[in-house]
C-alpha cells in the first residue's frame, strides 16, 4: 500500500476509488478540494490519519467503485466522460429541473429553501452546459489528438490556445465553482434529508439531486486528478 500521509486527497482517490466513499462519509472534498494534503484534510475534518487510513484498507470495492481508471489510457478516459458524464448531465439535468419546479410550486411555501435550491441547480445547469462544450470544442480534440500522435509516434503542432495547461485551468476554476454551488444546496438541503411532510416527489427529486452531486464529483475527481495532470505530462513529450 503506497503512503497516503505523502498523498494528496485528489491523488489517493485515483490511486483506489472505493476511498471516495470514506472522505464522502467525513466531508472531506476529493474532486474540487483534491490538491489539498491527506494529513491537512484530516485536520481540517478533525480526525485521525490512522483512523482514516485504517477505513480505506478496509473499505471492499462495490461494483460502482471498482473501475481503476488510473490504469486506463488517456483518449479512453475522455470517452468516458464523454459518454457517461456529460451524456448523463444532458438528460438527467432536465428532468430532475422540471421536477423541482414541481414540488417548489407546492411546498415553497413551507418550504423556501427549495426556491433557493431551484435557483442554484437551474444556474448550474446553464453554467454545466457552457462547460461541456468548452471541453468538447477546444480541449478535448486536442488530447485526442496527443494521444493519437503519441500511438503513432508522430509530432504536434501547437496548440492555439498555447499550452493545454490554459484551458485545463479554467476548466478547473469552473470545477471549483460548481464544487461550491452543490455544497450549498447540499446545506440548504440539509444533506438531502427530506422533511417530515415531504411527499413521494419531494423525496424522489432529492434523491435525484444527491445522485446528481454525486457523479459530478466523480467527474470532476476523473478530470481534475487523473485527466488533466496525465494532459499536461504528454505534451511536455511533444
Amino acid at each position: 500500500m503506497k503512503d497516503y500521509k505523502q498523498m494528496s486527497v485528489g491523488q489517493i482517490v485515483a490511486d483506489r476509488f472505493e476511498n471516495a466513499s470514506v472522505f464522502k462519509k467525513y466531508g472531506i472534498d476529493f474532486c474540487c478540494g483534491g490538491e489539498i494534503s491527506f494529513i491537512r484534510a484530516c485536520e481540517k475534518a478533525n480526525v485521525s490519519t490512522d483512523m482514516l487510513i485504517e477505513e480505506m484498507e478496509q473499505t471492499s470495492s462495490s461494483a460502482s467503485e471498482s473501475i481503476d481508471f488510473k490504469s486506463w489510457p488517456l483518449d479512453l478516459l475522455v470517452d468516458y466522460v464523454l459518454k457517461i458524464h456529460h451524456r448523463g448531465i444532458r438528460e438527467k439535468g432536465p428532468q430532475i429541473m422540471e421536477l423541482l419546479n414541481k414540488v417548489a410550486q407546492v411546498h415553497g411555501d413551507n418550504h423556501p429553501e427549495l426556491l433557493e435550491v431551484k435557483t442554484h441547480f437551474y444556474e448550474s445547469l446553464v453554467d454545466l452546459g457552457q462547460h461541456l462544450e468548452k471541453e468538447e470544442q477546444v480541449l478535448f480534440p486536442y488530447i485526442y489528438e496527443m494521444a493519437e500522435a503519441q500511438l503513432n509516434n508522430k509530432p504536434m503542432e501547437e496548440f492555439h490556445c498555447g499550452s493545454v495547461q490554459y484551458p485545463i485551468s479554467a476548466m478547473m476554476g469552473e470545477h471549483d465553482a460548481e464544487g461550491e454551488r452543490y455544497r450549498l444546496i447540499s446545506e440548504l438541503t440539509n444533506g438531502y434529508t427530506a422533511p417530515a411532510d415531504a411527499c413521494g416527489s419531494y423525496r424522489l427529486v432529492l434523491n435525484m439531486l444527491q445522485e446528481f452531486e454525486y457523479n459530478l464529483h466523480t467527474h470532476i475527481h476523473v478530470e481534475n486528478n487523473i485527466i488533466f495532470p496525465r494532459a499536461i505530462e504528454l505534451e511536455k513529450g511533444f
